[in-house]
């Protein structure tokens, strides 16, 4: 099925304007259930209610409320909430460019596809000007009713954009304990790097599926036909305090082939 586009926008730095389509890069695989009521297995909703009378709260009858630290609350109608709404907009403003890998994986968050959207002499020209500089643009633009920040960057020849955290959304290394414990001696090292040695490869997705994913579907599929579900109970391996023998045991199983 061919992607479909999920919002237009015009791609902006100094004098240039390209009219761009975003494509959603990753999709929900989510297993999604209905909820229905175990006596008639008729569908359920969920409803606001008052606790005190038990009565249905409609959206309009309702206030949001913000508690501070003191265990004030602060009140605010939903419209007051909308009018801080950033202005709609369609264009993605290219604020500067950085070298490739200055912004870090922490920062990165969902990406999309950026498609042409009529211009395709202009679209090229962009992906073109971004494969020559070898460099990621960092740009802003307001998508449904919501101000992001992204990264503009190519991924095999198409441009991409990648919305970014925000700064307090991240949180620093520097408030973790720095690691510990005894240093390892020559020869736990030798094994410890000759370990990594026999682990190393290259990485392909598809060797890592979503195992939990593919196990409801199983369950979904046997119930379908009737069948019953019996799962084993998961075994696991208690850690070792012994890191020689953990090292020896891992090395000769990687030999083996278990």
């Amino acid at each position: 099925m061919a992607a479909r586009a999920i919002w237009k926008g015009v791609v902006r730095f100094k004098s240039i304007a390209v009219p761009v389509k975003l494509y959603s890069a990753v999709a929900d695989r989510t297993v999604h259930f209905r909820l229905l009521h175990s006596k008639d297995h008729q569908p359920v909703k969920q409803t606001m209610i008052n606790p005190e009378t038990e009565d249905v709260i409609s959206r309009d009858e309702m206030l949001r409320a913000y508690r501070t630290g003191e265990g004030e609350e602060v009140l605010f109608k939903p419209s007051e909430l909308d009018d801080l709404q950033p202005e709609p907009s369609r264009d993605i403003e290219v604020l500067r460019f950085y070298p490739p890998r200055v912004i870090d994986h922490r920062w990165y968050d969902r990406p999309y596809y950026l498609g042409p959207d009529g211009d395709e002499t202009a679209y090229f020209a962009l992906t073109e000007a971004l494969e020559s500089a070898d460099q990621e643009g960092l740009a802003r633009w307001v998508m449904r009713k919501k101000e992001y920040v992204g990264a503009l960057r190519l991924y095999e020849g198409y441009p991409m954009l990648m919305t970014l955290r925000y700064a307090d959304r991240v949180i620093s290394a520097d408030e973790l304990k720095a690691p510990g414990g005894k240093a390892l001696d020559g020869r736990e090292l030798d094994m410890a790097q000759e370990l990594i040695g026999m682990l190393d490869a290259s990485f392909t997705p598809e060797d890592y599926p979503n195992e939990y994913r593919e196990r409801v579907l199983e369950m979904i599929e046997k119930k379908r036909k009737g069948g019953k579900v019996k799962r084993p109970p998961a075994k696991r391996e208690k850690a070792s305090e012994d890191l020689s023998g953990a090292l020896e045991a891992s090395l000769k199983r990687m030999k083996d082939g278990s």
